[in-house]
């Protein structure tokens, strides 16, 4: 009996600590600020978003479960690394909103074709699937994409509002 009050003490606490890191509430984008650049970190999930060369925000994402690695063909579930921009922007999303990611370049293009296979395509920074709801605010617990960025659907709508079609988006392992 003891074993059983011990492990759901445990598994209280591990939800009780996923539900603040998930649901506490961080810090907006300074109303009216242009982001100039995004860096993506796959390692550590996070972005950052640059105004002015200055780091204005650390944005906490969710990849793929097979993220590690540079995207290869369409299908493999990885997040391509690299120098993008953003060349979309929708806000009608299945996903909320999203912006779009210029893969794949020429190089993509190129190692893909060398495998017989197609690079893929449809990478974006994106919010919750529409139907989601609050389920959609545990997002960060695990990796779920097919090899997009995903943030919540408050940070989707501030990085829509900040981040011009022609941004840079550095994605690092």
């Amino acid at each position: 009996m003891k074993i059983v009050k011990a492990l759901s003490l445990v598994i209280l606490l591990v939800l009780l600590i996923g539900a603040i890191y998930n649901l506490y509430p961080e810090d907006n984008l300074p109303s009216g600020i242009k982001i100039d650049s995004l860096s993506v970190f796959k390692s550590k999930r996070e972005m950052l978003a640059f105004s002015n060369g200055k780091c204005v925000k650390i944005f906490k994402i969710s990849l793929s479960k097979n993220s590690v690695g540079h995207k290869e063909f369409e299908g493999d579930k990885k997040t391509p690394e690299g120098i993008y921009y953003i060349n979309d922007k929708n806000p009608n999303s299945s996903y909320h909103k999203n912006l779009g990611v210029s893969y794949p370049n020429q190089t993509d293009i190129d190692c893909a074709e060398k495998l017989g296979k197609s690079p893929g395509g449809d990478i974006k920074i994106h919010g919750i699937r529409n139907y989601m709801g609050i389920i959609g605010k545990f997002h960060r617990l695990s990796d779920w994409t097919l090899g997009c960025i995903a943030v919540t659907n408050s940070e989707i709508d501030e990085l829509f509002d900040a981040v011009d079609i022609g941004t840079l988006i550095d994605i690092y392992p």
